[in-house]
């Protein structure tokens, strides 16, 4: 069983790199943290939707959710989340925080991410998580978006933290990180 995040920036082959990980299963739980596509709503996100829908094979069970610890915790087949970044913003969204100050609402960001890690180390499954990087271009000119790139980052480093592998994929190219074990011989 391996634990692996995919991360990179936007368009560079995570979703696809971390599908290929899991494509041998006979099984898959495909969790997904969205609403479900509404073409009349958001045409643009619905084709994305359906775009990597006709890409996963038959059958992979797809589970649209933002609790996705749970989802995890309830998986009986290899795992894998796509992606973090939506989870994340869905789930500030749900609580409905974006403009009050983060202190008054930390614990819930830290109580989110340590029952997503308790999920994650807990299970037996395979788990491939794909995240975004997003530390690495334009700093926002919202403090909602500055807000987000950092709590995006402590997110990544404490699932960075507990995966054997993490791969940041840069023009398609897959770079294997290795697990923070490796990094630290005593």
């Amino acid at each position: 069983m391996t634990k692996v995040l995919v991360t990179g920036g936007v368009r560079c082959g995570k979703s696809l790199y971390a599908e290929n990980m899991v494509a041998a299963a006979t099984a898959v739980t495909y969790i997904t943290p969205g609403y479900a596509a509404n073409p009349k709503v958001d045409p643009e996100w619905a084709a994305r939707v359906y775009t990597h829908q006709k890409r996963r094979p038959r059958h992979w069970r797809t589970i649209e959710t933002i609790h996705i610890a749970d989802a995890i915790r309830a998986a009986e087949s290899p795992v894998m989340v796509d992606c973090l970044g939506t989870w994340l913003s869905r789930t500030i969204d749900a609580w409905a925080v974006w403009d009050q100050p983060f202190e008054l609402w930390r614990h819930r960001f830290d109580d989110a991410v340590l029952d997503l890690l308790d999920a994650w180390h807990g299970s037996h499954q395979t788990l491939i998580a794909v995240t975004n990087e997003v530390g690495w271009g334009l700093v926002s000119e919202y403090a909602s978006g500055r807000l987000f790139a950092d709590l995006m980052g402590r997110l990544n480093y404490r699932m960075g933290g507990a995966c054997d592998d993490v791969v940041l994929m840069v023009s398609g190219r897959a770079l294997h990180l290795g697990s923070d074990a490796e990094h630290h011989h005593h």
